[in-house]
């Protein structure tokens, strides 16, 4: 028999697949009258939809029409959600500019990386999608970010990101740039110069983490660098 739980997880799903934001708004509440944890209802319920819409987009099946109603049902419910997730670190002074490369109008992974990032309660930046590549290091100077985050989901603009990188290194030589993406690879975020590489939203905390450690682990071994 299907438990209470799992039932409103594949409600949530089912509403982020089918674009329907009224039952997206309707689950997440239900959610929360059935003490389900928040976080759970996003990590098992909405994220797994959005997981299948990119799918679906990247086998045609979607259009970005269709990606666009579904983003807006899970956020839709994302929004009755969130309020209930408390913050990680709600005194955390680290600060992301996150947003997809130019000519990238496929943001659900970058979307999925930011919440992982609101939920750790750092300071997000989110720039959207399509971003002209200055933005990144304007945005990041702007703000003072620790971290520019980018994402490409294609190998026509990923290229891009190496000349974000450039940009930001000179402008700023301690700014922190992680890349990641269906187009991207560790190996390409070595040659690109990158300084970190998430393979998912699920590792993009952990690598930003890593990212900053080896950082100030590198400035107190060489100060004067």
């Amino acid at each position: 028999m299907i438990s209470t739980q799992d039932s409103i997880l594949a409600a949530l799903k089912k509403a982020v697949i089918k674009f329907r934001e009224k039952d997206a708004r309707d689950a997440a509440q239900k959610a929360l009258d059935n003490g389900i944890d928040p976080l759970i209802a996003v990590k098992q319920g909405l994220i797994p939809g959005m997981r299948k819409v990119g799918i679906l987009f990247d086998t045609n099946e979607y259009f970005v029409p269709e990606v666009m109603l579904s983003t807006d049902a899970f956020y839709a419910a994302l929004g009755i959600l969130r309020p209930h997730i408390p913050k990680k670190n709600p005194d955390s002074q680290i600060s992301v500019v996150i947003g997809s490369i130019l000519g990238d109008v496929h943001d659900i992974g970058k979307n999925l990386v930011k919440i992982m990032f609101d939920i750790e309660g750092w300071d997000v930046h989110d720039l959207g999608r399509n971003v002209p590549l200055d933005q990144f290091v304007e945005k990041h100077l702007a703000v003072k970010s620790d971290i520019i985050a980018i994402s490409a989901m294609m190998t026509t603009t990923m290229m891009g990101m190496k000349k974000v990188v450039a940009i930001a290194k000179k402008e700023n030589p301690d700014c922190l740039v992680m890349i990641g993406g269906a187009a991207v690879t560790k190996e390409i975020a070595d040659v690109f110069g990158a300084d970190g590489y998430a393979a998912s939203y699920t590792t993009a905390v952990a690598e930003a983490l890593k990212m900053i450690e080896q950082y100030h682990l590198f400035k107190q071994k060489f100060p004067a660098l």
